[in-house]
């Protein structure tokens, strides 16, 4: 484990809010245990190990049925330890890959048996090494005939220069952690606008209404994400999903207590249909149907 990098909570409070039966936390991770399922050589970070025991212990703790695993940047394109969590859980997982464009059919094929449904395209550049666009389109292509969809990680200063190619993708997109904006600029700002018109004009693109732990520049209980949050549940009632993004790699600023994540939802979805639409409905139909 990197010198500087915080482990997840020990003992996350218990959330107010109970989530609807059927909830599921759409977006965590598992990493390692290293001694069986090493980190990438070529990862940026050196995580703590969070194995899949600890995930699925939080899951029932916090009043969720099910996860969507996506494969983190410090297991590079080694999808073992997430496919291994997905044969663990069941039906009660999916999960989100990250491959290359070599990838056979065959491989694709036994991933999508052990529940992934999806791809994740990363393009924060302090968390990976820049990748040609077409080999992007490229995996998109062949993950498109499995009906899988395809994740985006990126920050709101990069959003204007990756448009073109978003929209040339053949597949669903799930924008990770509400694309994310500068909160300190408000939900008004340009950028943020840019990414609420765009969802607006590309109706196969989600996004995931997550990470006020990662957004905030207060701090907890993160008052100045609400609005955010809030704005994108609103307006796009059926395309948003929600999850922990336990165990929080590469926080910096503190360490997230799980519980007062939960409680977060009730501010950005604020009735009882919202909130099993991010919860549950959207969820089901993105990775389940």
């Amino acid at each position: 484990m990197d010198a500087d990098y915080l482990p997840f909570h020990p003992n996350p409070s218990k959330p107010a809010f109970v989530p609807p039966p059927g909830a599921v936390d759409a977006h965590c991770h598992v990493f390692g245990p290293a001694d069986v399922f090493p980190y990438a050589p070529e990862r940026k970070y050196t995580p703590c190990d969070a194995p899949k025991e600890k995930l699925f212990e939080l899951r029932d703790y916090l009043g969720f049925e099910r996860n969507v695993i996506v494969q983190a940047t410090c297991h590079g394109k080694d999808n073992r330890a997430l496919v291994d969590a997905l044969k663990a859980a069941g039906d009660m997982a999916r999960g989100v890959a990250s491959v290359g464009p070599d990838i056979s059919e065959d491989e694709l094929k036994e991933m999508d048996e052990a529940g992934v449904r999806g791809v994740r395209f990363n393009f924060v550049k302090r968390l990976v090494d820049n990748t040609p666009k077409d080999v992007f389109l490229t995996i998109a292509d062949k993950v498109k005939k499995l009906g899988w969809h395809t994740v985006v990680y990126f920050e709101a200063p990069d959003l204007e220069e990756l448009i073109p190619f978003l929209k040339e993708l053949p597949t669903t997109i799930v924008v990770d952690h509400m694309g994310r904006p500068d909160v300190t600029k408000g939900v008004d700002h340009p950028d943020f606008q840019r990414f609420i018109d765009l969802m607006a004009e590309v109706e196969t693109m989600w996004t995931k209404a997550t990470c006020p732990e990662r957004l905030t520049a207060d701090g907890p209980p993160y008052d100045d994400v609400v609005a955010f949050g809030r704005k994108l549940v609103e307006t796009f009632p059926d395309r948003v999903i929600w999850g922990t993004d336990w165990p929080h790699p590469n926080m910096k600023s503190h360490v997230p207590d799980d519980g007062k994540l939960v409680d977060f939802i009730p501010r950005i979805a604020t009735t009882e249909t919202a909130q099993r639409k991010l919860l549950v409905d959207n969820p089901m139909r993105l990775y389940w149907s």
